[in-house]
Parts: structure tokens; sequence; C-alpha cells
């Protein structure tokens, strides 16, 4: 507005710009409250005034219609600044929902279980969220330390309410069930009744028990285990199996295996998220080849490292929700030296 009001005075009241001053109160609109457009609206006005009287425009019907224009846009910008407002109230409510709903769903897993150290990394594809389709817990159970990652088809409210199912039966089967087979089987019985149509979960069970790590994959990546001296392995199941929620088609469920999980190893599970993660020459993120970043002693820095390079290898915000799950199999301290 001043910049409008230097510029008319040096050109003289033939140059037309005295409706320009109503910029002010319009973009007051866009970006403040209420209360700040109307003292700029105000402002506006009695500079529309002010530079009328200056330029003798009050004698025409000039300064009167750019009165008026300051003055409607003033009201315009008043509107909006209130719907404005009023949208950011509702939006702030719904996102402590889904804060609320996310600790729910996704609740902070423990950073110790039995021998192993635990972290955990979320990563949501879409701007602001809170909650997506992806899912992980670790539970510490007598049979072991028990963990699940999965990524459910699709996105919205229907991807949350099959995470919720999934995640709301493995807690209660990782404690009762004897074996990890039977906590699949758990898991799709709940979801045989709770789906429709053909949603499916891929997912990894796992579970920790003594040096070695018994694992149940249900379509999902092969997790990637990191040896001490920095040799890495994919922990490739033998033989293929559907998803969770595709048990009606007939297939056969995953069969069981399990791998060395000794001290000082470390066990990286992820969603497709960062197993299909493309920069802009097509090339996949070579998750095995940044192994290397997982070496420093906090798993929860390791973990932050590999998320950081993820998202520079994409060089934007990737399609698809990323989450990763690092259990990392403490080494035995030193002995206590005798008194």
């Amino acid at each position: 507005m001043t910049l409008v009001a230097v510029m008319d005075i040096a050109s003289g009241p033939g140059a037309g710009l005295l409706a320009l001053v109503s910029l002010g109160p319009a973009f007051s609109g866009l970006v403040g409250g209420w209360r700040r457009t109307a003292v700029v609206g105000a402002c506006a006005l009695a500079l529309c005034v002010g530079l009328g009287f200056y330029n003798g425009l009050f004698v025409q019907k000039r300064g009167f219609s750019a009165m008026a224009s300051v003055a409607g846009v003033t009201v315009a910008g008043l509107v909006a600044a209130r719907m404005r407002q009023r949208r950011e109230a509702e939006l702030a409510g719904v996102r402590t929902i889904a804060e609320v709903a996310q600790r729910v769903l996704l609740r902070p897993v423990p950073k110790y279980a039995g021998p192993l150290r635990i972290a955990v990394s979320y990563t949501s594809a879409v701007a602001d969220a809170r909650i997506g389709g992806d899912l992980y817990e670790v539970v510490a159970s007598r049979h072991g330390v028990r963990a699940i990652i999965g990524d459910v088809q699709g996105k919205g409210l229907d991807a949350v309410e099959t995470a919720a199912v999934v995640l709301g039966a493995f807690r209660e089967a990782a404690y009762d069930e004897p074996d990890l087979t039977a906590v699949g089987e758990r898991l799709e019985r709940a979801l045989a009744r709770h789906l429709s149509g053909e949603m499916f979960v891929t997912a990894v069970l796992a579970e920790a028990a003594g040096p070695s790590i018994t694992l149940l994959n249900y379509g999902h990546p092969a997790p990637l285990r990191v040896r001490p001296d920095g040799t890495v392995d994919y922990l490739v199941p033998p033989e293929r199996a559907l998803p969770l929620g595709l048990a009606a088609h007939g297939a056969e469920p995953p069969v069981g295996h399990t791998s060395d999980f000794a001290p000082g190893d470390q066990i990286l599970f992820y969603t497709d998220g960062v197993a299909e993660a493309r920069d802009d020459a097509g090339r996949f993120y070579p998750l095995d080849h940044r192994a290397f970043l997982l070496k420093d002693p906090d798993p929860e820095i390791a973990l932050d490292a590999i998320r950081r390079d993820l998202a520079e290898h994409l060089q934007g915000p990737g399609h698809d929700d990323a989450a990763m799950l690092l259990l990392r199999y403490r080494t035995p301290g030193p002995p206590a030296a005798s008194g």
C-alpha cells in the first residue's frame, strides 16, 4: 500500500492507481487473521480517502469508486480470513485425532527386548500425514521376541482399518500362540472376518529366541541381515507365499525358516516404500550397498542415516509410505571385574 501511495503521488491523478490500495486487505485476508485484515482494510480506506482528497478525485466519481473497491475487497478479505481460520481449526482437530490414532495403532516399540535393541522409522508419502497403511510391532513374550512389519494394499481409511485389524490380532496372538505359524493363522482368521473384496497385507513375522531368528514371510520383501564384519545377505524364504488375506484362494501358507542371529548381528525389516524407491533415472534404492550406514552404535541414529540417505536418493517425497524396523542383537559387555 505504501508503494501504491508513492507511485500515485509521483504519477499524479491521471495514472488511476488509487484502487490498487485494495491489494493490502486482499493479501492480508489470505495470510492473516480477520482482525489483522480489518486493521489493514481500515488503513487502506483511510489512505484511499487521503489520496483522493490530495488528487482532487472526490469532485468526480473516481474517488468514490476507489473507496467502494477498497471497502468491497476488505469485506471479501474478512470473509476469506474467517473461513480460512475455521478450516485451520478443523484441520488442527483432525490432526490431533490422527496423532491419537497413531499412538493407538503404531505404539512406540520398546528400545530393548530381551537381548535385542530395537529402532523404527516411519515416513508417510502424504505430506503432513500421521498414519498410513504400513504397520509394525514388537512384542516380548515367553516364546521369544516377536515382531511384525507389513504393508496394507491401498491407502486411506480402509488401509488404516486393515492395519488396525492386523496389529490387534498380532498383539494378542504373539502372547498366546506357542509357535509363529499359529500366530500367522490367527492373523488370517482375523482378516477373513473383517476384510471384504480383495484387500491383502504383505508381512513378515519374526521370532528371535536364542542365537537364531525364525521368519514367516507373506509375500513381503526379504529382510536384510548385516553381520559385524560388514557382510550382508537377504533372508529370502525357501518358497514364495501369498500375502495375508488371500488364504481363500487355496494357496499353501508360508513355511517358517530359521537363520542365524548372533550377537553383533542386525536385521533390517522394511516395506515397499524402501524396496521400490526409485530416483529420477528409475534406479532402485541399493539397500544392500547402504548397509554400512548402520554402523552407528545407536540403532536409532543408524536407522535415521538410512532414512536420510533414502530421501536423498529420491530427491523428493516418495510415492509410498516407508517403514523400517531394525533389530540389533546386543554384543555382551565385558565381564565385571572381581573385587
